[in-house]
């Protein structure tokens, strides 16, 4: 039986170093969560301030880090609980970026709405990553899932 379980940013790093495809471990976060079946930990989230400057407007969260070890619905169990998490701390708006070959079904069924192609192909400013290889050169989609009766922003 799956159980979310409250874990701190060293563990859920541990995690995303040992099982992530493509991203390397977070430098920081608001909160992290993870998943256990049976007390052996399955998978976590890392969620922060949005990337994206001009999302971040105190009242949106981002979901920088979503990995499993491949256990049915743990993707979609975490989504949905770091949404839940993020209203009862005050936040609007839950954003999240898979890549454009991912279907997003976890996303779907924790509720999230796709809202189309996002970003570039690589990241440019004077914060691009140092190592070429550090992040996929692949266009991504931006998923969101946000407060009832809340439009725009």
């Amino acid at each position: 039986m799956l159980t979310l379980t409250p874990i701190n940013l060293k563990t859920a790093n541990a995690f995303v170093q040992q099982y992530h495809r493509h991203h390397k471990p977070t430098r920081g976060h608001k909160f992290s969560i993870g998943v256990s079946d049976n007390g052996a930990l399955v998978g976590v989230a890392i969620c922060g301030r949005p990337v994206a400057r001009r999302l971040d407007d105190g009242y949106t969260l981002e979901v920088n880090r979503l990995c499993t070890d491949g256990t049915p619905n743990a993707c979609s169990i975490l989504y949905a609980a770091a949404y839940r998490a993020a209203r009862a701390m005050g936040y609007n708006k839950v954003v999240t970026y898979i890549l454009d070959t991912e279907n997003g079904s976890s996303l779907k069924a924790a509720g999230y709405t796709c809202e189309g192609r996002a970003g570039g192909l690589e990241w440019n400013g004077a914060k691009a990553p140092k190592q070429a290889d550090q992040y996929p050169r692949q266009m991504k989609t931006r998923w969101v899932k946000k407060k009832e009766g809340l439009h725009g922003s």
